[in-house]
Parts: C-alpha cells; structure tokens; sequence
C-alpha cells in the first residue's frame, strides 16, 4: 500500500497514480472486447451469408484496363499489381502537388506582405477566391477547361516547340534515350549533397567567424554546372522524341492526362491559399525589431529575409504546413471524381468486380494512412532540425 505525507497507508484505489494505471488496463480491455465483438460479429454474418472473405482476391487476375500507370500493367495482371499502380499515381499527384503547393503559397504568402499595394492586394484576392471555393469544383473547372475550350489532337495548339495542347491532354517533347543522362542525373545527385555540406560548413563558419560564404550562387553554380559538364563529356547529346500525331492521338514524347492535369492544378491552386497564411502568418511572427536590427548592421533584405525571419517563423510554419500537406493528399482521393486512376479509383473497380468491399476499403484507409504517417514523420524531424536551439 502507499504512504501518504505523514507516513499512513492509503488504499491503492486512492492514490491517483495507481488509480489512473487501472483505470487505463479498463479501458484498454473494454477497447479490445469492443473490436472482437465487432470483427467476430462481422465474420459470423459474412459467413452466413457465403459472401468470400481474406484478400486471396489480390493474386487473381484483374481483367481491366488503367489509363495511366508508372509501371508496365495489363489487364491480365492482378489485382495486386492494379493497387501499386493506383497507389503509385496517388503517391505521383501527391509528391507534384505538396512541392508545387509549397513553392506557389511560400511566394504567394511573401506576396502578401509586400510594400507595393498592387501586389499584396492581387495577392490577398487569390488566396481569399481560392479558399472560398470548394477544391472538388475547382477539379471540375479545369477539368471542363480541356473538354470545352480545347479543340481536338488534329487542331492541336501549338504554343511552343515540342508541346502540343489538346482535349487528350498536353503532349511534351522529351531527350531521347542517352547514356549521358544517367550520368547527368548522378552528377545532380552529387552536387545536392556537395551543396548541403558546404550549406552545413557555411553555416558553422558563419557562427564561429562571422563570415558569410554566397552558398546560393555556389550552389546553384554545381547544381547546373555538373550536369552540364557530364552533358559535354558524352558528346552533348541533343536528339528529342517529338510528340506526333499518329491516327487520333500523338505518340511519343511524354503526355499529361487531361484528369492529372486538372487534378494536380485544383490540388496545387487550392492548397497553395492555405500555405501562403501559413506562411505569412509564421512571418508576421517574428518581431519586427529584429528585421530593423538587421538592417541597421547593412545586411541586404534578402539576407535579412533568409537569415533572420526565415528561421525563427519555420518554427511557426512548419506544424499547419504539415497539416496542409497531409489535407493535399487526402484530397487527391477527388480524383475519381474526374476519372483519374487514383487509388480510390482502382480500389472501388475491385471492390465492384470481386464484391469484397471490407477488405477494399480496409485496402484504402491502410494506404492512406501510410502516406499521412510517412509525411508525419518526415515533417516532425524536419520540424526538431528547423527548431532554434538556445545557447
């Protein structure tokens, strides 16, 4: 039994923190009888019912088509491998949109504070009309756009060298198959990683010395210089794979999809609105005392900007960006609205064709849940190393 202050026994059913330690196995107990009951009860019914449970469904052969995939598929291919094509066009549209989201509402949300009454106004008009209208008739919108206003392959636009707009989509040229490219990617990789060293070392340098070093220009410089000198090496390749129109639609180069084109443009239009407040809101922040004291030791406003705001408001951005994020990829399951192979789309195909409609939907929140959680987890580190560490 436990002591109070003066030393008496007190009953267990007492003392609050064994107390609260029976009160948490209760409900955890209570939780469990609750899900068995549930799940036995479903089973007992599905049973009775002859209706097939289990996903054994998944290894049988699908027998539909997908009008867009990342991998090679077939409709003599599974069903399992018609799910990782809908989850790999989930986790594309999802990728494209949080980036773009990111980089339109950062630049939206500096819009907003600026000094020049024209540009803050239009920029205050965008967020307050984007905001205001639901994301699924936005997915409408620019999905009628291509229907309605664009005219057939055989009329096709052709704003540009190599792009080609019609109601089948946006056609685009693209390098041919060379060797060099492989390298051209790796060089890329390895100058992201030189440029994030050397932003490391600038910055330990910058807080020893007090010596700034142009990290941006540097870095810039690699990044495009890398490539560019690999692109040399091999002979400087230059050959294109130009959309033609072939019959009643362009062949080769790489083709957008009228339904990920609106998708992705309702997403990023709509979500940008909410990150350019975040964004202005995580600015506005900082105490301006600190922009004039940067100021008034001669550092330019895009070093005051880069330097001084922008790392003390990511620790104001960055938990409702993640929540932005994560309402991006949910809303991504739109898609099926405007017949993008989502993966909600292919799911309900299954579910309508094998009639297993738990196991679908159990399929769906397991995926979702997957990609919310990765995002989580990713955004909390990034979150502990934006954090300002106190000395």
């Amino acid at each position: 039994m436990a002591t109070d202050v003066a030393g008496e026994n007190i009953p267990f059913w007492l003392d609050p923190k064994k107390r609260a330690v029976v009160f948490q196995i209760l409900v955890f107990c209570l939780v469990g009888l609750l899900a068995y009951y549930l799940v036995s009860n479903t089973l007992t019914n599905l049973k009775r019912q002859s209706i097939a449970t289990g996903f054994g469904f998944l290894e049988k052969e699908a027998s539909f088509e997908i009008g867009e995939s990342m991998i090679p598929y077939s409709s003599a291919d599974t069903y399992a491998r018609a799910l990782l094509v809908g989850a790999l066009n989930t986790l594309k549209v999802s990728f494209i949109g949080i980036v773009l989201s990111v980089l339109l509402g950062t630049i939206i949300g500096i819009a907003r504070l600026s000094s020049n009454w024209l540009v803050a106004r239009l920029a205050g008009l965008y967020i307050e009309v984007m905001q205001d209208i639901p994301v699924l008739l936005q997915l409408f919108f620019w999905y009628a756009i291509f229907y309605e206003t664009l005219p057939s392959p055989r009329q096709a636009l052709h704003p540009f060298a190599g792009v080609f707009l019609c109601n089948r989509g946006v056609a685009v040229a693209v390098p041919s198959a060379h060797p060099a490219y492989k390298w051209m990617l790796a060089a890329f990789l390895a100058a992201c990683v030189l440029t994030w060293l050397m932003r490391r070392w600038a910055r330990r340098r910058q807080e020893e010395r007090g010596l700034i070093f142009p990290v941006f220009r540097v870095g810039l410089a690699m990044l495009l210089g890398f490539p560019l000198i690999v692109w040399w090496a091999f002979g400087m390749p230059h050959a294109m794979n130009v959309p033609k129109l072939v019959g009643f639609n362009f062949k080769g180069g790489i083709t957008f999809s009228p339904e990920f084109i609106a998708l992705l443009m309702g997403l990023v239009l709509y979500t940008a609105a909410f990150v350019a407040e975040v964004v202005r809101a995580g600015i506005q922040s900082v105490n301006k005392g600190q922009t004039e004291a940067a100021l008034a030791i001669g550092l330019k406003q895009s070093q005051v900007l880069n330097l001084v705001i922008l790392p003390q408001a990511l620790r104001v951005i960055i938990p409702p960006l993640t929540s932005q994020m994560l309402n991006l990829t949910k809303n991504s399951s739109l898609a099926v609205a405007i017949g993008f192979p989502d993966f909600v789309s292919v799911a309900n195909t299954t579910i309508n064709q094998t009639g297993q409609s738990i196991e679908g939907v159990a399929l769906i929140m397991a995926v979702y849940l997957f990609f919310s959680l990765s995002t989580s987890v990713f955004m909390n580190w990034y979150n502990q190393k934006a954090a300002l560490v106190e000395r």
